[in-house]
């Protein structure tokens, strides 16, 4: 197997727990606070509404024009932003009362605008836009994914904790959970923040940073289990650096990986995908981090073994 760092690696990971667990602290505050006080920009998923995504033959349309002659519609809150391209537009409309006709009725009013505004500039009615998708949610189905898009993220946190718990000790799933939950809520703050769409395609890859961030603290410590066995009157703090140590080019080597394919993702897979591999690429990154200096050392207060501080008793460390 490649090795980035050599096998007799002595990083103090362990040492530096006070230190890791207050930037945790001040990352999960801040991901509370600006979840309470910003939200998130839920997508038309979970908000319902329309979502209209066009090309226009102006390589450079002047966005506040078109948003002002989009709100003399009278539709509601419509937004219009870049997707991608600066030719590229996405417009939301809300949820029109009257059901399906009037949601109908307000996707023709926005398109006999656009069509009217391009067509000034000489362009054929029939080809100046390009409708590359409409897409339509109601409000009770909206309703519905976000209550199920939580059901989700919540079973497989709890289903994750029962996994660890019947595959290590408790303490073991306490630590493992604690990293899940901070490596989910990290990943939601960086949404909260940039008000990048939280949409369905961001709940798939929050379960799949949860997925990944076990698997990678498992590796961890079934490390740490066999040296539980192995190295009996270690102690526990010198137990857990030599486990991390060790495991540490296999940790980083994966997170490598899966960056580079999540960069060519991000690089040539397009603006639809795009919340989806930045909410990957960020839960790759803070995974990694808390399976280090989360995970581990967090079971420095659980007790795995009761060893006394002052025993001193020299065994081989076999790589």
């Amino acid at each position: 197997m490649i090795k980035i760092f050599p096998q007799d690696t002595k990083i103090d990971f362990v040492g530096k727990r006070y230190v890791a667990f207050a930037i945790s602290a001040i990352i999960l505050l801040s991901s509370l606070g600006l979840l309470f006080t910003k939200g998130l920009n839920f997508g038309i998923d979970f908000t319902g509404g329309t979502l209209i995504e066009v090309r226009v033959p102006d390589e450079a349309p002047d966005l506040g024009v078109l948003r002002t002659k989009l709100n003399e519609l009278e539709l509601g809150a419509i937004s219009i932003q870049e997707f991608g391209a600066p030719d590229d537009l996405l417009i939301r409309l809300p949820e029109q009362q009257g059901g399906a006709a009037a949601q109908e009725e307000a996707i023709s009013k926005v398109r006999a605008m656009l069509d009217g505004e391009f067509a000034d500039e000489g362009q054929d009615t029939e080809t100046a836009v390009d409708y590359r998708r409409t897409e339509f949610v109601g409000p009770q189905v909206g309703a519905e994914l976000k209550k199920q898009g939580m059901y989700a993220v919540l079973f497989s946190i709890i289903g994750m904790l029962i996994y660890i718990w019947f595959r290590f000790e408790w303490q073991f799933s306490v630590a493992a959970i604690a990293a899940l939950i901070h490596d989910s809520l990290a990943t939601i703050g960086l949404f909260a923040l940039t008000q990048m769409e939280f949409n369905l395609s961001t709940v798939a890859a929050i379960l799949m940073i949860a997925g990944y961030s076990i698997n990678d603290t498992v590796v961890v410590f079934d490390r740490i289990r066999e040296n539980l066995r192995k190295f009996k009157k270690m102690l526990v703090p010198d137990l857990l650096n030599l486990s991390i140590n060790q495991t540490l080019s296999r940790t980083l080597m994966t997170s490598v990986t899966t960056l580079l394919a999540l960069l060519s993702l991000w690089t040539f897979g397009g603006e639809v995908i795009r919340g989806f591999v930045d909410a990957l690429i960020f839960g790759i990154l803070i995974g990694t981090y808390s399976s280090i200096f989360v995970a581990a050392p967090i079971l420095t207060f659980l007790n795995i073994r009761h060893v006394k501080k002052d025993v001193v008793e020299s065994e081989e460390i076999q790589p």
